[in-house]
């Protein structure tokens, strides 16, 4: 079975050769009548988070590519879904765009079966942008300075351990979801509104561990105010080259990351498409753009629509897979 890793690695060959077909002629609808005026970028998540930097490395170089400006606007709430429903309704015209997340669209649809948008039909996947990978955090009062020391901890203590989330259907969620489906241990789930109340109470002590993304967390880790027990995806992380995988601390097959990806409602013209993507994977070669990314942990990939859109499908179907595996489902 194909890895994300190979997925990621894949696409991010494809984008390079998508590239050179930046400047090559496509439908005369999208070279000359698109984009006529500004792109509307919508995040799911506050400012200064994952999500949002994300779209803030990368938006200044497509605006460039693309002669217009592509404005950022954070619709934060409901794990994302209330940008991503949006995006849903609009008029598929290329000016209303998402950065979508693999928690608004592909975790949160596998345990609310009542949102407003169906995650497979409502959307045009245009470029996987990249995956940044999560980190196994608990607070420096913690007992356990291992992964397996906190394993054994989860299966010993008294009253049991809880982990934080900075919502239900979040990466967080999940990353803890499939950690306990693989290690054989049960912790109780603590959603919060967003990551940054989590990690106030994870400093605190108030709950014992959190699966963030590692942009989130790294100035605490560095600090000292967090420990850093495990990365979670096959590769150890440059910007915590001490810290070991989950896989190498003892957890085989354990591999989950926060992805970004490109997308505008179902139905928009193949021509736009076509720009978009191209845009997207120049602008991951950009030399600037790609640091300001790889500092973030940013795994990056790019390619075409229709490995996005594989790529897509392939995540909604693992995350509805776990959900009715765990038999997590909300209204």
């Amino acid at each position: 079975m194909e890895t994300r890793r190979t997925m990621l690695l894949r696409a991010a060959r494809l984008g390079l050769a998508a590239c050179a077909a930046l400047a090559a002629p496509v439908h005369a609808f999208a070279q000359e009548t698109w984009p006529a005026r500004p792109i509307t970028l919508l995040v799911g998540f506050a400012p200064g988070g994952g999500t949002d930097l994300i779209a803030r490395h990368i938006a200044p170089r497509l605006a460039e590519l693309l002669k217009q400006p592509v404005v950022i606007e954070n619709r934060a709430g409901a794990s994302g879904t209330i940008a991503t429903a949006a995006v849903a309704k609009a008029h598929p015209d290329g000016y209303t765009l998402l950065l979508g997340h693999v928690s608004s669209n592909a975790m949160v649809p596998a345990i609310m079966p009542k949102l407003p948008y169906s995650a497979a039909r409502d959307f045009t996947a245009i470029a996987l942008i990249g995956s940044v990978p999560q980190v196994v955090v608990v607070p420096r009062s913690s007992p356990a300075k291992t992964l397996a020391e906190f394993i054994q901890l989860a299966r010993t203590k008294e009253g049991g351990l809880n982990y934080a989330s900075s919502g239900t259907g979040t990466q967080q969620h999940f990353a803890a979801e499939l950690f306990q489906q693989a290690t054989g241990t049960t912790m109780v789930h603590v959603p919060y509104k967003g990551s940054g109340a989590a990690l106030t109470d994870l400093m605190a002590g108030q709950v014992d561990v959190n699966f963030d993304t590692v942009p989130t967390v790294l100035q605490q880790i560095r600090s000292g105010s967090l420990r850093a027990l495990a990365v979670t995806t096959r590769q150890r992380v440059a910007s915590l080259p001490d810290v070991p995988t989950v896989m190498e601390a003892g957890v085989p097959d354990y591999e989950i990351g926060a992805w970004y990806m490109l997308m505008g409602p179902a139905g928009l013209p193949r021509p736009i498409v076509d720009k978009l993507s191209n845009a997207v994977n120049a602008t991951l070669q950009t030399p600037e753009v790609r640091k300001k990314l790889v500092e973030l942990g940013t795994e990056i990939a790019g390619g075409t629509p229709e490995q996005a859109d594989a790529y897509l499908k392939a995540e909604i179907a693992r995350w509805a897979k776990l959900a009715a595996d765990k038999k997590i489902v909300t209204e």
